[in-house]
């Protein structure tokens, strides 16, 4: 059977970032995605004109529906938007034997706010503990810790408060820090750093979600937490390179870059 993966996560009417980029690069990847539907944004290349959260009775019904019938054998989460949203996936995943990553989704690629403030705690005590990995960049590592990273060799101490809230694995993307792309993935004790050349193209939007729903997508083909995570660079790294204009604004990473680059 196909492995299933099922993203929570919200809309992007633009199709770059959201539920829309988890899908694309779950069907690049061989997987079968499945969406739970946290919230809708108007959303485009220029930024975030407006979002409505579901209420959490749509969220856990969506949820139950999938899980229930058809199984997983990933999760991933994106913007969950309130504290009692989050509250309640928290729960469902923790219910939930399958393997789970958790991009805690602050603000969009343009500064928009996407995750209201009082839901940080919970973020911290319910979402981070439940998580297989942990995929925060570093506005959002200093969201969640107050960890301000400005140089690579504060990773490791970003890694480290983020541990504290439980994942067993975390990979602090230093895609904002100068030079190459350089991420650190670790559980405390074996650290794996990846690198990628930094290409210069600004169409980058849905960067974050893409590789999330890339790492899930290799947990669900049995892949351990390191190659998954290798895995889902690569991919990134090709989309990055394959970014397009859209609108105009910050056009989107390419989730078929693979398909084009074979035609």
């Amino acid at each position: 059977m196909i492995p299933r993966v099922l993203t929570v996560a919200g809309s992007d009417s633009g199709g770059g970032a959201g539920i829309q980029a988890d899908l694309k690069t779950m069907l690049a990847l061989g997987v079968h995605g499945m969406s739970v539907i946290t919230a809708v944004t108007a959303q485009n290349s220029l930024g975030v004109q407006g979002a409505w959260e579901l209420p959490v009775e749509a969220v856990r019904a969506q949820y139950r529906s999938v899980v229930d019938d058809i199984g997983v054998q990933a999760v991933k989460t994106g913007m969950l938007a309130s504290a009692e949203l989050v509250e309640a996936v928290a729960e469902l995943i923790g219910g939930t034997d399958a393997p789970a990553v958790i991009d805690p989704v602050g603000v969009s690629k343009h500064g928009d706010s996407l995750l209201a403030s009082s839901a940080l705690e919970s973020v911290r005590t319910k979402l981070l503990p439940v998580a297989t990995v942990a995929t925060p960049n570093l506005d959002e590592v200093a969201q969640l810790t107050g960890v301000h990273v400005e140089s690579e060799e504060q990773l490791r101490q970003a890694a480290a408060a983020v541990l504290e809230y439980g994942p067993r694995w975390v990979l602090i993307k230093g895609g904002h820090l100068p030079g190459d792309a350089v991420d650190l993935l670790t559980d405390g004790s074996a650290e794996h750093w990846l690198r990628a050349p930094r290409h210069d193209n600004r169409h980058t939007h849905g960067t974050g979600c893409t590789l999330a729903s890339a790492i899930a997508s290799g947990l669900a083909k049995g892949l351990a937490v390191p190659e998954a995570v290798t895995a889902a660079k690569d991919y990134v790294t090709g989309a990055i390179e394959a970014g397009f204009a859209l609108g105009g604004g910050i056009g989107p990473v390419d989730h078929g870059w693979r398909f084009r680059a074979g035609a």
